[in-house]
């Protein structure tokens, strides 16, 4: 680095943090609203946060709304419309709370100094009435100490909410984390509210996570998250495109293999081709997204192992997964918190098959769906790929699940967040004995 050119200019020079912009100019009158989704893995928290952000901006009341995100796909994403944008320089998840610069040769630390100096700076320049924090009570390895410090000691008009979806990891893990992070003790005094991305019969979070009894005086449960537009593609009559080549699949039934964003879903996708080579023929049309975050050397993996199969289509991914999950006879999936929850939404006959690293948190959610019978549940250990020969034939002639099993969950957490922000605003009032504290 050159010695007059300052660590702020060569992080701005390495990554470009151009804001992207959409819709009218900002109303006075306009509730301000800024989301933290720190995307260090996937694409889970940029989905429910633009589920949210859609939500929002589609409701009665006025919002402005500010997405701050790391994800490193956000410019190829289809943005709800008159959302502001900005973009953090991507990081990439190593394993439980280590992190790593996503882009080759930065050095982590200046790439989260920076990340922190753009967080501050838009909460200095857009002063928003709420800051709505996603998932990570600090951020990103610590990274929004120094915005909420700054909320709490200069800026008295902005509430800070957290949203969390219910399963994290195991409860005793979870516990662990927070105790040696002092986690509790930063929600006690950093922030005045907590939404709960989930239901309390469900999972409750308060006592699985042992939550003070102040933080749970302000602790709402939602519902499942699940954006507008994807009801909308829901209700329609075609439910938009399929991503698949309709001429191949021809009158078989179609069986669509997803793992979100890919970059931990090959072993899914590798144990599913497997299957399929072990039976002599398969009366079904296998379609496979890979993800834009699957690593390249990964995909080509899967392109080999498909090569030469007309009853297998190879997919690198689709911004709009839903119509597709829609006109699938079966899904085979991974069990990230908006996977599921899409599966859920669509009614959708599935196979689940959860990561158990580093996390407990898909396995978990995992065992849930199938005691309620929404879901069929396979383990990734042992032999896959036979388990889903078995499980996937069984599946296609199953009988989907009864209506009364599917209205059991609660979907509809992205209109409760909106209907608790306009509470919290119109009220107000600063939680006792949290505000200022330094």
């Amino acid at each position: 680095m050159d010695s007059c050119e300052s660590i702020g200019q060569h992080a701005e020079r390495r990554f470009s943090a151009q804001r992207i912009l959409g819709g009218a100019g900002p109303s006075s009158s306009a509730i301000k609203v800024c989301i933290y989704s720190h995307d260090t893995f996937g694409l889970g928290h940029l989905q429910r946060n633009l589920a949210i952000a859609e939500q929002l901006l589609g409701s009665d009341r006025r919002f402005e709304v500010w997405l701050l995100t790391g994800s490193p796909v956000i410019r190829q994403w289809t943005l709800p419309t008159g959302l502001h944008v900005q973009p953090l320089p991507p990081v990439v998840k190593t394993g439980a709370d280590r992190y790593a610069a996503r882009a080759p040769g930065q050095m982590f630390g200046l790439t989260k100094g920076y990340r922190e100096a753009l967080i501050v700076k838009l909460l200095q320049e857009q002063r928003p009435d709420v800051f709505l924090v996603d998932h990570a009570p600090a951020g990103m390895n610590g990274e929004l100490l120094s915005a909420l410090a700054l909320i709490r000691n200069e800026m008295p008009g902005t509430r800070t909410v957290l949203g969390l979806r219910d399963i994290l990891d195991s409860p005793a893990a979870v516990r662990k984390t927070w105790r040696e992070q002092e986690i509790q003790e930063l929600i006690e005094h950093a922030y005045d509210d907590v939404l709960i991305y989930g239901e309390e019969r469900l999972f409750d979070v308060v006592a699985a996570y042992e939550l003070t009894p102040a933080v749970a005086r302000r602790t709402k449960y939602c519902g499942y998250i699940v954006g507008r537009g994807r009801w909308e593609t829901l209700a329609a009559p075609c439910g938009g495109s399929v991503c698949w080549d309709p001429r191949r699949a021809g009158d078989l039934p179609v069986v669509l293999v997803t793992a979100g964003g890919g970059g931990d879903g090959y072993f899914l996708m590798d144990a599913y081709l497997q299957c399929l080579s072990r039976q002599p023929a398969n009366p079904y049309h296998s379609v496979i997204v890979t993800g834009p975050l699957m690593p390249p050397e990964l995909r080509a993996r899967l392109q080999v192992a498909a090569a030469g199969r007309p009853d297998t289509q190879l997919v690198t991914f689709t911004t709009d997964l839903m119509p597709s999950v829609r006109a699938a006879s079966l899904v085979v999936s991974m069990a990230g918190y908006n996977t599921s929850v899409e599966l859920l939404a669509a009614r959708k006959n599935a196979i689940v098959v959860p990561r158990s690293v580093p996390r407990e948190e898909q396995r978990l959610r995992a065992s849930m769906l199938s005691r309620l019978g929404l879901v069929r549940y396979a383990e990734a250990d042992g032999d896959l790929a036979d388990r889903l020969a078995e499980l996937v034939p069984q599946a296609l002639m199953a009988p989907p699940p009864e209506d009364r099993s599917w209205t059991a969950v609660d979907l509809h957490g992205a209109e409760r967040v909106v209907e608790h922000l306009g509470q919290i605003v119109s009220g107000r009032e600063a939680v006792p004995g949290v505000r200022g504290v330094a």
